[in-house]
């Protein structure tokens, strides 16, 4: 009777484990052994390269970058906290004000230092 109930599931998992193996061993298979001189070059829409592709960008793209990220997981974490908030002890809601209280100070200085004009 066991073995009827976990049939399914032993074949799911054998079917799960086998497809990715098998398309690796195919992959092995029918793949190129001879590598083309473009596949080595830098991809830009089919054409060729021309001049450098290391280029410096400004260090404002990498502040908005972190400033997005921070109203990310403000977002992220105060949905959670707002779903969970009736059962979360005392030290819970300590911990996850004190974290969102950082996150808002980071927000409120990049404010405050005008870095986020578009907002």
């Amino acid at each position: 009777m066991l073995v009827d109930d976990y049939f399914p599931v032993a074949m799911f998992a054998l079917v799960a484990l086998l497809i990715p193996a098998v398309a690796i061993i195919m992959g092995k298979l029918f793949r190129p052994t001879k590598q083309a001189e473009m596949r080595n070059t830098t991809y830009e829409c089919g054409e060729r390269p021309i001049g450098v592709a290391q280029i410096q960008f400004h260090v404002q793209f990498y502040i908005y970058a972190i400033i997005f990220v921070a109203f990310d997981i403000l977002t992220v974490f105060l949905i959670v906290w707002a779903m969970a908030f009736d059962g979360l002890s005392d030290i819970a809601n300590i911990a996850a004000i004190t974290f969102l209280v950082i996150l808002l100070a980071g927000v409120y200085y990049s404010l405050k230092k005008e870095r986020i004009l578009w907002i």
